[in-house]
């Protein structure tokens, strides 16, 4: 039967999601041992470091979950066998890339972590299990996985019946840089599942865990399409706020109006509001793009052209902000920067986190190293390594960026060559042509611009692609200050 009361929780998955989630579930719920596990034996190595600050996901707060949870009902493991055969309800939370190949290339979801994910859960349980949809999914994946688990193998040595399985879906809506903050005082939580009594009874103890600290009218329930449909939706919507304001920016350089202005004007609208209402040089992350390409590829294939079309125009103006943004440095510093220092402050698609995931650098970076200016980055939780692997990656699949063909393919060598990544800003910043603000950590501001602007060759340029430095005060120091939307 399935369980209507869950004290055992497996999660398939130690990354972004899974982690976190796992954690504060296990915080809040210390009648439930929870085991996260994972094939990566670093990443769980991680995990279980005594040193907190080597835990592969950086969140504010998080540690001290971790600290608190951690070897009293939270696990870490590599052995997922054993963790499946344990738990009575199991979450999928591995990585749903957008497809680099065949069929939906550049758009649709790669969907072959979740289908191993449900072919080792159907092999391994020999009991009914709740299995719970974390990662990010198109519409009607819990069909799939739920056809991959039906079709369980025969156990031909065993006198009981094979395991059943009730599939929910619970998607994850986490903003990377509050997520303790989000999970431990969500807006909602949403759990989708089916309208017979095994699905019945499935979401009831999935809505039994989260009600230990959420308030029972946060928790909605839907039908699992519904869910499933919701999640892409909502990050749709708030990527379609963020590409509006950014469409206006460019307008708002050629007439001299200041975006941040008009943004706040239009904000206190109460039809509107103000939040994602923020110009920048573009958003980031690992769902934004990959949600709305997913939504895109979706209508296509229910024939709804214009739908795809209006979907996809959100993605392709994050890409012509981030080429604008590209395009200013370059025209700026009298149309060439090879050889030209230029100096990145950020790496992360936004503060407060180390996930770097189509962040607005990399293509930034990119597009200035085909005019083989010499980068200097500075992050203060980004490795170089990540860096390194983020630029070569996007050289491997150049067809899925903006403007592909006006691209060259770039050695590993020489983009090693060219770029440098700094453990201090100051050094970063020092003798540098220009300096590009990438990302809005908040130690950015709290520089010693006068020290940076002494140590600068002239004239001392900078630009602001996330709108946080006091503009006037640099002018002051003499610094030519260049944002976005500001006329």
């Amino acid at each position: 039967m399935i369980p209507s009361k869950v004290t055992n929780i497996a999660c398939i998955g130690a990354g972004y999601v899974g982690g976190p989630t796992m954690a504060v579930i296990a915080q809040k719920c210390p009648h439930i041992k929870v085991t996260v596990v994972d094939i990566n034996e670093q990443r769980i190595a991680d995990w279980n470091d005594t040193d907190l600050d080597k835990l592969p996901v950086y969140e504010p707060g998080l540690d001290q979950v971790v600290a608190e949870a951690r070897d009293r009902n939270l696990f870490f493991s590599t052995d997922v066998e054993n963790a499946i055969r344990e738990a009575q309800m199991i979450f999928i939370s591995v990585n749903t890339p957008t497809k680099t190949y065949g069929v939906g290339k550049g758009m649709a979801a790669d969907l072959k972590y979740v289908e191993l994910c449900a072919r080792q859960i159907a092999e391994v349980a020999t009991e009914d299990k709740i299995v719970v949809e974390k990662s990010t999914l198109p519409v009607r994946t819990a069909q799939s996985i739920r056809t991959i688990l039906d079709a369980s193998p025969a156990r031909p040595l065993s006198s009981s019946p094979a395991p059943r399985f009730s599939v929910l879906s619970n998607p994850e809506f986490l903003a990377e840089g509050t997520a303790v903050k989000d999970l431990h005082n969500p807006d909602r939580v949403l759990i989708g599942g089916d309208e017979d009594e095994d699905g019945q009874r499935a979401m009831n103890a999935l809505v039994e865990v989260y009600a230990n600290w959420v308030p029972r009218e946060r928790i909605l329930t839907t039908r699992i399409w519904s869910s499933e449909l919701s999640k892409l939706t909502a990050n749709a919507f708030l990527a379609q706020r963020i590409s509006s304001i950014n469409a206006l920016s460019a307008l708002c350089e050629q007439t001299g109006a200041d975006v941040d202005e008009v943004a706040h004007a239009i904000g206190t609208d109460s039809r509107i509001g103000p939040k994602f209402l923020k110009s920048s040089v573009g958003f980031g992350g690992s769902c934004f793009q990959k949600d709305i390409l997913n939504l895109v590829y979706l209508c296509r294939h229910f024939n709804l052209p214009e739908v795809a079309d209006y979907w996809e125009q959100v993605v392709k103006l994050n890409d012509y902000q981030k080429h604008r943004f590209a395009k200013q440095i370059i025209d700026t510093l009298f149309n060439t920067v090879s050889g030209k220092k230029i100096a990145f402050l950020g790496w992360a698609f936004k503060k407060d986190t180390n996930d770097t995931r189509e962040s607005a650098a990399i293509y930034v970076a990119d597009e200035l190293l085909q005019d083989r200016a010499e980068i200097h980055v500075y992050d203060p939780k980004v490795t170089e390594e990540r860096i390194f692997a983020d630029l070569e990656y996007l050289q491997q699949h150049r067809s899925n960026s903006c403007n592909s063909s006006e691209f060259v393919q770039l050695d590993p060598a020489l983009i090693r060559n060219l770029v440098t990544v700094h453990n201090d800003p100051y050094e970063a910043l020092k003798d540098s042509h220009a300096i590009a603000v990438l990302t809005e950590w908040d130690e950015f501001r709290a520089y010693d611009w006068q020290k940076i602007y002494d140590a600068m060759r002239k004239p001392a340029f900078v630009f602001d692609g996330r709108n946080i430095l006091n503009r006037e005060e640099l002018k002051r120091i003499g610094f030519e200050i260049k944002g976005i939307g500001k006329g």
